[in-house]
């Protein structure tokens, strides 16, 4: 079917294989992972990640609303490109408007006039829409990101600043598969609309704008590896400009072009929605990233060294995510002043901040549950997780805490804070996360 819904449900239980280095040979059980039923495996794009959920939204994923989206190769083309430009003197009136087969894109200008740029087929790429409205044009159902430190069992978000028709990601179906990001994506009639007050200019016969909170992107300076820096945030126009970004999210005057820069979605890109951040991995970049069972089995290999409680004895044991709610009396904690792990224990109750004094070196600090980093796609390397974020405990390889530490990430109007990747918490302390110290292979 071509419907996106119905492909989802299609693909939502295939896991792709992934491998250490993109040398390496699949195994022949995974190879037929996540096989259509014609035998033939779906061309894999890429992935779309929600920074901010390790693994599942808290109520668990469904249907187009998860918290990762990946792209496949559709079975027939459903992308669109411009071809035209009218200007209309009663927009709403206007055929273009009206037939709800051709796509659109209407800029008014004043209440008599706009200009609208035709959109016609192409079967050259694929076309998926990302926003927060469960219409069905939307691919990928997108809702506000709650921090982690501020998240609870029942919390709902009651206004939301992402768009309902956020942006739209075109891809070429034929090798390499370029991927490029556009401000705004088409409603149930096939029309975008940018209102009187919407920012957009017309220069040189060309007609463009942006949406009212904005579309950033940020490509990482080396690719997303562990030696990549942050990039420089841009703002994207529903044309695919780049452009400087303005004074405040929602501004409304246009800023400069940068026409040395690009749309094409880079492996390890980010797409901030004004709400919610988007990580993009390329299907190639995805290869070099762990796979569930290599992370599986690093848990296993930490947890047999037997680490255990300097104060209580006991051993500790890191639960996988097959066994979230393990034994308490096994949970490892850690001080995050110091980074000895514990278990948890009575000694030395916290002060009136609630900070603990660590019976190993006596710093004083918060003293919090070590959770593992379970969603492997914010992995910069495929190494042991050796460290853990601070305020919030969530485990990383040394490289991958790195990374996201020195990652800025857009926070209301015109902000910008590192957060953990797995919870979307805020990083507190310098440099925001610590080394960890086991007590470990004692016997």
């Amino acid at each position: 079917s071509s419907d996106p819904e119905v492909k989802e449900e299609v693909n939502k239980n295939k896991t792709s294989p992934r491998v250490k280095a993109a040398s390496r040979k699949i195994s022949s059980s995974s190879k037929h992972e996540h096989c259509s039923p014609t035998k033939t495996a779906p061309i894999k794009y890429g992935e779309l990640i929600v920074l901010g959920y390790n693994g599942s939204l808290p109520q668990g994923d469904k249907g187009r609303r998860r918290s990762k989206f990946t792209l496949y190769k559709r079975q027939d083309a459903n992308g669109v490109k411009p071809v035209k430009q009218h200007i209309v003197r009663n927009p709403q009136q206007s055929e273009l408007i009206q037939n709800s087969h051709q796509h659109s894109v209407s800029y008014t200008l004043n209440r008599s006039q706009a200009i609208i740029v035709q959109y016609d087929h192409t079967s050259d790429m694929d076309m998926f829409q990302i926003g927060r409205s469960s219409e069905a044009p939307i691919d990928f159902v997108v809702m506000d990101t709650v921090p982690g430190d501020q998240r609870s069992e029942n919390s709902v978000v009651t206004q939301s600043t992402i768009s309902r028709f956020a942006c739209r990601i075109l891809v070429e179906r034929d090798p390499p598969f370029t991927a490029r990001i556009y401000a705004a994506g088409f409603d149930s009639g096939r029309n975008i609309f940018l209102g009187e007050k919407a920012t957009k200019w017309y220069t040189d016969g060309e007609i463009d704008g942006v949406t009212t909170n904005g579309i950033l992107l940020m490509h990482p300076v080396g690719g997303f590896s562990a030696d990549s820096k942050a990039g420089i945030w841009r703002e994207i126009s529903v044309g695919g400009g780049v452009y400087a970004l303005r004074e405040s999210r929602s501004t409304p005057q246009k800023s400069s072009l940068v026409e040395s820069e690009d749309n094409i979605l880079r492996d390890g890109t980010l797409i901030d929605l004004c709400g919610a951040t988007l990580l993009w991995r390329s299907a190639d970049g995805l290869l070099m990233s762990p796979s569930r069972r290599e992370l599986e089995n690093k848990i296993e290999e930490i947890n047999a060294g037997r680490p255990q409680c300097p104060v209580g004895l006991n051993t500790l044991v890191l639960p996988s995510k097959a066994s979230l709610h393990s034994d308490q009396a096994k949970q490892p904690y850690v001080y995050l002043s110091c980074g000895h792990v514990h278990g948890q224990h009575s000694w030395g109750k916290g002060d009136e901040t609630g900070n603990r004094t660590c019976p190993m070196c006596r710093k004083s600090g918060p003293f919090v549950k070590l959770q593992m980093g379970q969603e492997t796609s914010y992995y910069v390397d495929n190494e042991m997780p050796t460290h853990c974020f601070c305020p919030c405990g969530h485990m990383a390889s040394q490289r991958t805490v790195r990374y996201w530490s020195s990652i800025p990430i857009p926070h209301g109007c015109h902000g910008f804070r590192a957060a953990c990747p797995y919870c979307a918490t805020p990083l507190s302390g310098d440099p925001g996360y610590i080394k960890l110290i086991f007590q470990d292979h004692v016997d």
